[in-house]
Parts: C-alpha cells; sequence; structure tokens
C-alpha cells in the first residue's frame, strides 16, 4: 500500500505478523515474519503534511482546513425580493389587522378633518368586541342608500395594489367618516335653536365648524338608538349629510355597528397636520349614559338583597330558639 493512506492515524509500533504481512508492498511471507524490530517506525508515524502522497484527495487528516472556509454571503441583490416580499406580507396583514390608512374626500368634518387628510383606523380593537364610544370618530361602510349618486373614483392598477396591501387609502370602497353622537339605548334629539342633547343631558360641541348651528338646518328627535347601532353626525354640521338625512333608510338614520370599520385615532398626513383624534371632554360629563341613573340604583339593590336575607334568617332561627322546650324549661 503507498504509505499516505495510513497518514495521520497513530498505530502501535508492534503489529500482529500477519498483518504486516498483508501490509507489505513486495517481499515474501517468510521475510515479513521478522517481526516489529525490522520493520522502520516512520512507516507508522508519517507526518500530516506527507500525506497524499499517492493517496486519494479524501485522505485529509483533521488539521487540515481545505474545504471548512465559511460560506460566502449572498449579494444584497439576490436578498432584495424576500425582503420585498416580507415587507408585503406584513404591509398585508398590519391594513387587514391592525391599521388602515384612510383619505377624507370632502368638507363635511371639518375643522377637525380637511379634505385629502390621512387618517389611520384602528382595525385592532374590534376584533376583540369594542364597541364604537361617544365622541369618537369613525370609519364605516355605506349602510346603504347614504352615498348614492356620489361618483366612484376609477384608480390605476398600481393604485389598486396599493391600496389592497394597505400602503395606499382605499379609493373605492365606498366608506364614510363621522362623530358618534348617541349609542344604542340612548335617546338624542336636538330642536332648531339648541344644541344637540344625549339622554336629557346638553353637548358642549366646541369641535363645530365656526358659523355653525347644531342642527338649525335639520332638526331631529326625539328618537331613541337601537341596540347595536349608533347615531353620527359631521362636524360641519351645515354640509354633513350625516344621520339626520337618511331617516327614512332602514335603521331611521342610525348606522349598525357591524359596519364599523374602527375608530380614527390620529392624523398621519399632511405632516403639519399629524394629530390625535381624542374624545371631547362633553362626552364625559356624569349621567350622560342612559345606563348611569340606573346603575345606582342596582348596585344598592343588589347590596340590600343579601342584608335582608342574612336579617329574616337571624329573626327564624330566634323564633325557633324561642319555642323550643328547652328554652321554656
Amino acid at each position: 500500500m503507498a504509505v499516505g493512506a495510513r497518514s495521520g492515524r497513530e498505530e502501535p509500533e508492534e503489529r500482529p505478523e500477519s498483518e504486516l504481512a498483508d501490509s507489505s508492498p513486495g517481499p515474501a511471507a517468510g521475510q515479513a515474519s521478522a517481526g516489529p524490530a525490522d520493520s522502520p517506525a516512520t512507516e507508522h508515524t508519517v507526518p500530516a503534511q506527507d500525506s497524499g502522497q499517492g493517496g486519494g484527495s479524501g485522505d485529509e487528516g483533521p488539521g487540515d482546513v481545505k474545504g471548512s472556509a465559511p460560506r460566502k454571503p449572498r449579494s444584497f441583490w439576490k436578498e432584495l425580493p424576500l425582503l420585498v416580499g416580507i415587507a408585503l406580507v406584513l404591509a398585508l396583514l398590519i391594513k387587514t389587522f391592525l391599521v388602515q390608512a384612510f383619505s377624507i374626500p370632502s368638507d363635511s368634518m371639518q375643522d377637525t378633518l380637511q379634505r385629502g387628510d390621512r387618517v389611520l383606523v384602528d382595525k385592532l380593537t374590534p376584533w376583540f368586541g369594542a364597541e364604537p364610544q361617544r365622541g369618537e370618530v369613525v370609519v364605516f361602510h355605506d349602510p346603504g342608500g347614504w352615498l348614492d349618486g356620489e361618483p366612484t373614483p376609477n384608480p390605476n392598477a398600481a393604485q389598486k395594489f396599493l391600496s389592497f396591501i394597505g400602503l395606499m387609502p382605499s379609493a373605492e370602497e365606498k366608506d364614510l367618516i363621522k362623530r358618534v353622537i348617541a349609542v344604542g339605548g340612548d335617546k338624542v334629539e336636538c330642536k332648531k335653536g339648541g344644541p344637540v342633547t344625549v339622554n336629557g343631558k346638553a353637548l358642549k360641541e366646541p369641535y363645530i365648524y365656526p358659523g355653525d348651528s347644531a342642527c338649525d338646518d335639520m332638526p331631529f328627535g326625539p328618537i331613541t338608538v337601537p341596540k347595536g347601532r349608533i347615531w353620527v353626525m359631521g362636524d360641519h354640521r351645515q354640509n354633513s349629510l350625516d344621520s339626520r338625512y337618511h331617516q327614512e333608510l332602514t335603521g331611521g338614520g342610525t348606522v349598525s355597528t357591524d359596519e364599523v370599520v374602527g375608530r380614527a385615532f390620529t392624523i398621519a398626513w399632511p405632516l403639519n397636520r399629524i394629530d390625535w383624534l381624542g374624545v371631547p371632554d362633553t362626552f364625559d360629563q356624569p349621567g350622560l349614559s342612559a345606563m348611569g341613573t340606573a346603575a345606582p340604583a342596582a348596585v344598592g339593590l343588589a347590596g340590600a338583597v343579601p342584608m335582608v336575607l342574612w336579617r329574616r334568617r337571624r329573626l327564624l332561627q330566634a323564633q325557633v330558639k324561642a319555642e323550643s322546650p328547652v328554652a321554656k324549661g
């Protein structure tokens, strides 16, 4: 055998005679029986650098670093399609479940929102059962008949794609944006020359467009909002076809909470108009909630029942004790 075929392996110098006979390249078997003393030691201790002489390439020693060099990283251009794909998937998931951008197409919410503003709408909380609250600005689908006659934009293919993944506001969906004034169970009313009232409480509405009245162009009510629906109005009262103008439709001008896309919580564009869309303080006044007057009575009743039952039990126990033979004796 070639010497290099066994390089890098430390073997004992004394080996069985049969093994030496088999590994001898040329001499006869009788010559190999001379024993390990006649065998050169270098035959079993070949340095690693001599390996491969007459041997194959697969006989590299443990110190050889050939073939263990680090892989060359991919170029940026090869990684770019993967990065773009991941970004598009994330954008689509965010638009579907978390946040979506909408463009303001009209003046019905001035001065809170201007035509061309971009707002971000929270789509996450409705997934957990949250319903619109009084004072919130919400985006909702056309309940049916509200946008009849309104022109529908015809975006190009690029705009459709960017709208689909949420990088641009939707141009084709028929959505509206208004402020929630009353929710299910509320009684809402507005007489000419007066304020809007909810459950008998007058609203101070600093968000109304300067110069507008609360409802002089279309007084209404009193109207009791059905459960699971909301009453909405625009901040530019004299330029808003809101719930007041659709009372002849199904729902009497109210909007189902199932049609609500989500709450608009911030103005994101243009940069000089970035602002938070909070709930005005007038909706926090005591007694505004229709349940507010019933709640104290309900709590009082819930606390009184156990007390009455406990007192009745004590009286019965005392009566039984008084009538027992032991007590009489």
